[in-house]
């Protein structure tokens, strides 16, 4: 079904530029914010988590996908009886350093994005209906003046609404006093996806792409075929934090209610086979990076809420560490859950800081399935109810290369198939001989990785 190349929303949203131009070569706002790590607010709170901003009163927490895009996208969506979106985490492109040019940094970055835009562009009102970004969408504290260059330059042509959680750089406060932040948590953040009118950023540098209009920073998004409850897991370099723990937390006000209440919202159509349930966060409940490692307190708190409301996701999906894994979660009812990073957007691609045997390594009741891939990439996902594949590609100048997919069967809640692709051999082996096993990919090894990520 031909579509027009850029869409109009049913409240008028924009999505792509009508005419983007190449990428950019330099940042239009240097990144200076490395320096603001040693200001006096950053330094006595980095250790401790941010408030929660109050969602849009009168709001509802859900949002349909159908409010975002033109009827003839749901149409499709419908007539093809699947639906395909694309998630990821970590875009900014900011890490620039000794080893690293800004050019580089930014060619990272746009490295997926120009790969995500043509998956949209090639796949007509059929292909990927949105982008769920998994947080970090800036980098290193989330200030306005950096949206443009990290944010809506990247995606100028990416014709679909893109809907995001917070990552922990996201809300990042510094200041020059000790009480209060110079630029209140999540501030451009909320003005840019928050918004109460999808009307133009201030932080859009004249592109065209407007605001979102989500009602906080936890939500859930339903589409057709799927639901994703988005949840906000603080500012910390690490754990993730969903609640107050038990008031270990006191800033924390509890998600956790608001997860119950979609859970028990979803829940009819997803036992009638009709809906598939994604929960994303920005830091990983699972890791297998020491630097980026799991967060224990999340996971007990998602464990505590699916156990009450007898129903677990169909996937988790995180960010936050820069690589790309999978793990498989075997719960005690026999269901295989898909546990996902997926944080190497653009900002960074950085190896474990500690070695690990060759995958599979099973701990308990979750196996990392296949050792971490520490390249550029972006997952591409697709639904219709009953069988949900996730497939992660690697996206460089070269092109777009699938390394990893899985998919489940909803309605047994099992793992059909997985795994890498066997590489292509260079030439057709000889009929005598047989051709070289592929060899594994070598254990990840202690990368130097930034001071700061």
């Amino acid at each position: 079904m031909p579509i027009s190349k850029n869409l109009v929303g049913p409240g008028s949203q924009l999505d792509a530029d009508p005419a983007p131009g190449a990428d950019e070569t330099k940042f239009k706002t240097d990144n200076t914010s490395a320096a603001y790590y040693n200001s006096q607010y950053y330094t006595l709170h980095k250790n401790q988590v941010q408030p929660i901003p109050a969602a849009r009163p009168n709001v509802p927490a859900n949002l349909d996908l159908a409010n975002f895009v033109p009827k003839q996208i749901i149409n499709a969506i419908t007539n093809a009886g699947k639906i395909t979106f694309h998630a990821v985490g970590d875009t900014g492109a900011a890490k620039v350093n000794r080893s690293q040019t800004v050019l580089t940094a930014i060619e990272h970055e746009a490295s997926v994005a120009d790969a995500m835009t043509a998956d949209v562009m090639n796949g007509g009102a059929a292909g990927p209906a949105f982008f769920f970004h998994l947080g970090d969408v800036i980098y290193n504290f989330g200030e306005a003046q950096y949206y443009y260059d990290q944010f809506y330059e990247p995606f100028r042509g990416y014709d679909r609404p893109i809907f995001a959680i917070p990552g922990n750089h996201d809300g990042a406060c510094f200041g020059s006093g000790s009480s209060a932040p110079q630029i209140p948590t999540l501030d451009a953040f909320l003005t840019n996806f928050c918004s109460a009118q999808p009307g133009p950023s201030p932080d859009a540098g004249g592109l065209v792409r407007s605001a979102m209009t989500q009602p906080a920073v936890y939500f859930t998004l339903d589409a057709p075929f799927v639901s994703v409850i988005g949840l906000y897991s603080n500012v910390l370099e690490g754990p993730g934090v969903l609640s107050s723990q038990g008031g270990h937390f006191p800033l924390v006000n509890d998600q956790l209610d608001f997860l119950a209440s979609e859970l028990a919202r979803l829940k009819p159509q997803r036992n009638a086979n009709k809906r598939a349930i994604i929960i994303a966060l920005h830091h990983p409940p699972l890791s297998a990076d020491a630097k980026h490692g799991g967060s224990s307190g999340a996971l007990a708190d998602l464990d505590t809420v699916c156990k009450q409301a007898k129903l677990w996701p169909d996937v988790i999906l995180s960010g936050h560490a820069h690589l790309y894994q999978r793990f498989t979660r075997k719960m005690s009812n026999g269901q295989e859950i898909p546990y996902i990073v997926s944080g190497s957007g653009g900002f960074a691609a950085t190896k474990p800081q500690t070695a690990l045997p060759p995958a599979p390594i099973t701990i308990g009741d979750h196996t990392l399935v296949i050792d971490p891939i520490i390249e550029f990439g972006y997952l591409k996902m697709q639904t219709d109810a009953k069988m949900l594949t996730v497939t992660f590609q690697t996206a460089t100048k070269q092109g777009v290369t699938v390394r990893d997919t899985v998919t489940v069967d909803l309605k047994n809640g099992v793992i059909l198939a997985s795994g890498q692709p066997a590489p292509r051999p260079a030439k057709v082996p000889k009929p005598e001989k047989a051709p070289k096993r592929a060899k594994g990919r070598k254990p990840a090894g202690k990368g130097k990785g930034a001071k700061h990520s």
